[in-house]
């Protein structure tokens, strides 16, 4: 038996202590500090606030104050925060954990840096470790998978990747269950690359949803094609920026694509693409969801910039990407929604 520290009490990594309390592993599941009142609730009822489904009997639940506690012998630690976390991470968790411990993280994203580069979440830890003098095994998860289909056992499919193998073996073993199915990846950049990149376009397709409601009635039948059309335009995008990214193998485009189709068809990043294209702005969207967590937003605005500063070198060409950087104009130049059809057949 393991024993796997889980920080960050958030909907999926809360939901990751599923498979490993099945497995027989003690579990403890600890809160930041934005997490108090969750804490306190699974521990009166046994239940996480936003899922319908009781944790398995005998998972442990800390406070951010009793973070030392949760990790004393711990084998495993999994990094349960949002993208919105990841600075707090790794500035108030990973300098405590023993450098005998993998880390394992289910925080998607990218941080684009002033030259147009694109930095997965483990090596930008990585490198502040190394600034401390210290060193742990970063590693993450990366396709399709939502919290509550995976906590009603619902057949996964994931990727978990890192810098060896052997420690990603160990750590599926742990982890893998007859309906929680794990490959494993030493290609960090493109397995973290590939599901980071479908945020901005999930939105996009979204964004068609949105418009037929518009112009149909928002009760109107779904209209596929549109959706299709932009979903395909998608997968050139991303299959460009794999390439630019130096993707070890494009079958990390199958990780994101499958990561795409589930973010398009259920989530926060479906919600609010409806919304703009029903013709709300994106101050106007965002307050309609007034505290949900918006990630895709963040990760797509960094993506475009990085595009838009290797473009300007010539390492990177604009007019390859006519979605995203429509996307972009949404978000961040408050744009009107007006999906460039024409130039996807250019």
């Amino acid at each position: 038996m393991a024993t796997v520290t889980i920080v960050g009490s958030g909907m999926m990594g809360s939901a990751l202590a599923f498979p490993a309390r099945e497995n027989g592993h003690e579990v403890r599941l600890v809160g930041t500090h934005l997490d108090r009142c969750i804490i306190d609730e699974c521990r009166k009822s046994g239940k996480h606030p936003k899922f319908t489904k009781c944790f398995p009997e005998g998972v442990n639940y800390y406070q951010i104050e009793e973070l030392e506690a949760a990790l004393d012998g711990t084998d495993l630690v999994i990094g349960g925060v949002s993208s919105f976390g990841v600075e707090w991470f790794g500035d108030h968790v990973l300098p405590k954990i023993p450098e005998r411990v993998p880390v394992l993280t289910v925080t998607k994203g990218l941080m684009d840096t002033e030259d147009g580069r694109l930095i997965p979440y483990p090596h930008l830890w990585r490198d502040k470790l190394e600034s401390m003098g210290k060193k742990l095994s970063l590693n993450a998860i990366g396709g399709p998978c939502t919290s509550y289909e995976l906590v009603f056992h619902d057949q996964t499919e994931v990727t978990f990747c890192g810098d060896d193998l052997e420690t990603l073996a160990k750590i599926r073993d742990i982890m893998a269950t007859d309906y929680y199915h794990i490959s494993i990846s030493t290609d960090v950049v493109g397995v973290e690359s590939a599901v980071a990149l479908k945020n901005g376009y999930a939105l996009a397709v979204a964004l068609t949803i949105g418009v037929n409601q518009r112009e149909f009635g928002v009760d109107s039948e779904l209209h596929y094609n549109s959706q299709a059309a932009v979903f395909g335009q998608s997968l050139k995008e991303m299959s460009r920026l794999l390439d630019y990214q130096g993707a070890g193998t494009l079958d990390n485009l199958a990780v994101g694509i499958g990561d795409l189709y589930v973010t398009v068809y259920g989530g926060r990043t479906r919600l609010i693409g409806i919304l703009l294209g029903r013709g709300l702005d994106i101050d106007a969207a965002k307050a309609e969801l007034n505290g949900v967590t918006l990630e895709s937003l963040v990760v797509a605005e960094r993506v475009a910039r990085a595009v838009r500063v290797a473009a300007a070198d010539g390492r990177l060409d604009l007019r390859d990407f006519p979605l995203l950087m429509h996307v972009d104009g949404i978000i961040s130049e408050r744009k009107a929604v007006d999906i460039p059809w024409d130039k996807f057949t250019v």
